[in-house]
């Protein structure tokens, strides 16, 4: 197992087994988790400046499945524990690890499965999604965001100036509208339940009714919550990888997609945690390269973060704030994008 393959594998699939501890047995299981992929990821992203590995993950579509699987299983899991008499201290950790392993590695791992070519794939990466009650996101990022990213056709592009609570909702529901009406416009001559939406409502209808029956109300009422926290951490990211960066108009028609409108962050561990997510300007660019094979932009070419991806994103929740930290920076690259010798 070469370098990728170890570094990949053994940041994002770490939190798993601690999260089956902390539903099984509670104590200091959630605790620990938790700690991992918060202040031990940020000390991490802090001392590892850089890992030199040119190398490719052959294995990496194991690893998806593997991620994908586990995702089920620690929320089943999470909701199952509901049921026990677990003390509150270990319920906040739980809840917390388990909604954070859902945002960052299970929503980092599902985008990367729909992206893939396998029908298996991309279907358990919708369902991946499903189970968080945002199917219709299987079609958004691909059919919308992918298209119109840095525009005003685009609800997953957030304004310059625009908070996050303010994103968030519009986000929300245009992409459901977007996705709704970019797959009524591929598929107007398919029976109706072969549109991905029915899957998508169906699905999430049949997710309920399954954490009703492991877990009664209390197993319902965790699964709305997981899932309410997992789709927060989808749309900050979001927000903060698009915040602001705009497709200049070529007549009536946008720029093409480049590295220029997606904010980057080359942090190593979160990076390798979130399956190389923060590389952002690759994937826009290249949307059907594998994980292990995006890189990272020359800063003339495209903004970056001043911090890791999570960290942003706990700044993008306090606006004022996220607006001192990132309106300079993107008053900076907007007037340095056409002098790149000035970055």
């Amino acid at each position: 197992m070469n370098r990728a393959a170890i570094w990949f594998t053994a940041t994002s699939l770490f939190p798993v087994p601690l999260l089956v501890l902390a539903a099984i047995f509670g104590g200091l299981w959630g605790w620990a988790a938790l700690i991992y992929m918060t202040l031990l990821a940020f000390g991490l992203d802090m001392m590892i400046r850089r890992i030199e590995s040119d190398q490719e993950f052959p294995a990496g579509q194991r690893l998806l499945v593997v991620l994908g699987l586990s995702h089920f299983l620690v929320l089943g899991l999470a909701i199952w524990s509901t049921t026990g008499t677990m003390p509150m201290h270990s319920r906040i950790a739980l809840f917390l690890a388990v909604g954070l392993f859902m945002g960052q590695i299970g929503n980092a791992n599902a985008h990367e499965l729909i992206h893939r070519q396998g029908r298996v794939l991309r279907a358990l990466g919708r369902w991946v999604y499903i189970s968080m009650l945002f199917g219709h996101h299987s079609s958004a990022h691909t059919l919308v965001h992918h298209r119109f990213v840095g525009t005003d056709d685009d609800p997953a592009t957030a304004r310059a100036g625009e908070g996050f609570f303010s994103f968030v909702l519009r986000a929300w529901t245009g992409s459901f509208a977007k996705g709704l009406e970019a797959e009524n416009a591929r598929r107007a001559d398919k029976a109706v339940w072969q549109h991905p939406y029915v899957e998508y409502v169906g699905g999430a209808v049949l997710c309920a009714v399954l954490s009703l029956a492991l877990a009664g109300w209390t197993g319902l009422a965790a699964l709305l919550g997981l899932a309410l926290f997992a789709q927060c951490q989808l749309l900050l990211s979001d927000y903060v990888q698009h915040y602001g960066l705009e497709r200049q108009m070529l007549g009536e028609k946008p720029e093409p997609v480049g590295p220029q409108h997606s904010w980057n962050a080359p942090h190593v561990f979160t990076g390798a945690m979130m399956l190389a997510a923060p590389r952002h300007s690759a994937h826009h660019t290249k949307p059907l390269l594998t994980f292990d094979a995006l890189d990272l932009p020359d800063v003339n070419d495209a903004p970056y973060l001043p911090y890791s991806l999570p960290a942003m994103s706990v700044i993008a929740l306090l606006p004022p704030l996220w607006r001192r930290v990132m309106d300079p920076r993107l008053a900076f690259w907007q007037a340095a994008r056409f002098e790149p010798t000035a970055i």
